[in-house]
């Protein structure tokens, strides 16, 4: 077995600005700063973030799991050190990962709420460039590029897209729904056109992170967090509909979408509803050819779960050429240490054949990313059981967060 993780986060490191920003704004950048409560946060021109709570549980008992911000000092060290990331990835078995940034939010809102532009900008490409040459490069081949979007200025977005794609980058998180963020909607082609236009021509992917979206749900005041945690993949559908129905897709054919941990279970219903509608409502004049609309939605679309046992059973009605397996690490959701008898199980579960297991573990994701698996390490040094021969010494022992604590305490002194 091959896997690849197409949705994995990283908790960004204290230092990671240091190599990346112009000399005239090193005073200006981000700093993760101890408050008196002895929790670290984000700083950045009166401007805090966290990357704390359900983000890097990975390594604590589920119960004490919660909302609580913590520190880096109670993490597991794979959250923000490449190489205990890469350690973790051996012994998980997974080859490759794409890692979504957390105290930036998941598409660089943190930046757009800055007052200063050209800062915002700067910074922005500061965080990409650490991303891609420093995160990514770090271990060739184990890790897929993802950068982050000026989203703010249409013109500037463009420009970052061609220049991360021109150091091998790939992908671009996005807003799910930016008019929740105080931006036009992907209806709007006036503001959009620019980065759809770089996004075809470079084949960079526009990824739709869950969780960014979920004001659009008119929750009641007094809802439990469930809410959240349970919901936050429906807003994928709103996602979908803007981009299908609304002029994006159909103008440009080229343009590639991952719905980032959304899972796969809500597309069947969706795309049934979609052809019935289009074959249905003709008084509304759309027009798709000689195609129905969940062949465009196929087209331009990867659909990416953690889990999915009922859908998985269904996956010919979603498309077995669109759908590509995550792991989460190291959030609430993840599959850690033992993902490959996971994954492995609920394909067998599901009926999959060897080769429908192949393309959703790993082939899918290299496909639509234009990533090549092999060009770092052989196909054969590849697998589950070679990477997991590279970490027999790596310790997945469950411990409180004031056991990972009192660690890093003794491995600083």
């Amino acid at each position: 077995m091959i896997l690849i993780s197409i949705d994995d986060h990283v908790i960004e490191p204290r230092d990671m600005f240091d190599a990346h920003v112009p000399a005239r704004w090193k005073d200006r950048a981000p700093k993760s700063v101890l408050n008196e409560q002895g929790i670290e946060r984000w700083q950045f021109e009166g401007i805090e973030s966290g990357s704390g709570s359900l983000n890097a549980v990975v390594g604590w008992p589920k119960e004490d799991w919660g909302m609580d911000p913590t520190t880096y000092s109670e993490m597991r060290p794979g959250a923000y050190d490449i190489h205990e990331r890469v350690r973790d990835m051996n012994r998980n078995g997974i080859l490759a990962s794409m890692c979504f940034p957390s105290f930036v939010g998941l598409s660089g809102g943190f930046f757009q709420r800055s007052t200063d532009k050209e800062l915002a900008l700067v910074m922005t490409q500061a965080y990409n460039d650490w991303h891609i040459d420093e995160w990514a490069a770090s271990y060739p081949g184990r890790f897929i590029p993802l950068a982050i979007p000026p989203i703010w200025d249409p013109e500037a977005l463009a420009d970052e897209v061609r220049r991360v794609a021109a150091k091998g980058c790939r992908a671009m998180t996005m807003p799910e729904l930016p008019h929740i963020q105080g931006l036009p909607s992907y209806h709007n082609l006036d503001y959009w056109t620019p980065f759809f236009n770089a996004a075809s021509e470079e084949q960079v992917v526009m990824c739709l992170h869950i969780g960014q979206g979920f004001a659009a749900i008119n929750s009641p005041p007094d809802a439990p967090i469930d809410n959240l945690i349970i919901l936050a993949t429906q807003v994928s559908t709103l996602a979908a509909q803007d981009l299908l129905w609304g002029p994006a897709f159909k103008e440009f054919p080229d343009l590639k979408v991952a719905w980032s941990e959304a899972g796969i279970g809500w597309i069947p219903f969706y795309l049934n509803r979609c052809d019935r509608h289009y074959l249905n409502q003709t008084w509304l004049g759309h027009d798709f050819g000689d195609k129905l609309p969940s062949d465009i939605f196929r087209e331009h679309s990867l659909a990416c779960y953690v889990t999915d046992p009922a859908a998985l059973k269904i996956r010919d009605e979603i498309g077995i050429d669109i759908i590509a397996w995550e792991c989460d690490y190291p959030h609430s959701d993840s599959i850690f240490p033992n993902a490959p008898e996971f994954v492995h199980a609920e394909l067998t579960a599901a009926g999959c054949s060897d080769e429908e297991m192949a393309k959703i573990t790993w082939k899918n994701t290299s496909r639509f990313f234009g990533y090549e698996p092999f060009v770092h390490i052989d196909q054969e040094a590849a697998s589950v059981g070679a990477l997991r021969a590279l970490a027999r010494d790596v310790d997945t022992t469950i411990r409180t967060k004031h056991e990972w604590r009192a660690m890093y305490e003794a491995r600083a002194s």
